[in-house]
């Protein structure tokens, strides 16, 4: 870690971890090179860095422990920018099926299910 000076003040500047790069330059490079980052914080965990892929709109994902972080991880990979979920990246999206799996986790594989409990007020 070192030290920045800006206006009078000293401000530390982050370095990014080599594997989040690495494994982000990946992703990129397999979506045509460009992709738009949407940085979000998670609370205690870190800070999510959801990957929009420019061509498909493929989701991935990195958590890193701060914002400083996540900042030096998109400045360290080119073509990758940060965005925001408005209503042309959220359009722009492609979420695969196996990614609705992943995330659904136990629920997924579930063949049967339990009788709903407020069943008598449906």
């Amino acid at each position: 870690m070192s030290e920045e000076v800006v206006a009078g003040e000293a401000r530390a500047t982050v370095e990014a971890p080599g594997a989040t790069v690495a494994s982000v330059r990946r992703f990129v490079a397999g979506q045509g090179g460009q992709a738009t980052a949407v940085l979000q914080p998670i609370g205690a965990a870190g800070v999510r860095i959801t990957l929009v892929g420019g061509s498909g709109g493929i989701l991935g994902d990195r958590v890193v422990p701060d914002v400083a972080t996540a900042e030096a991880v998109v400045n360290a990979v080119d073509g990758l920018t940060v965005g925001e979920w408005d209503r042309e990246l959220v359009s722009a999206t492609t979420v695969s099926p196996s990614h609705y799996r992943k995330m659904a986790g136990w629920v997924a594989r579930q063949r049967r299910f339990p009788k709903a409990r407020n069943r008598a007020n449906l």
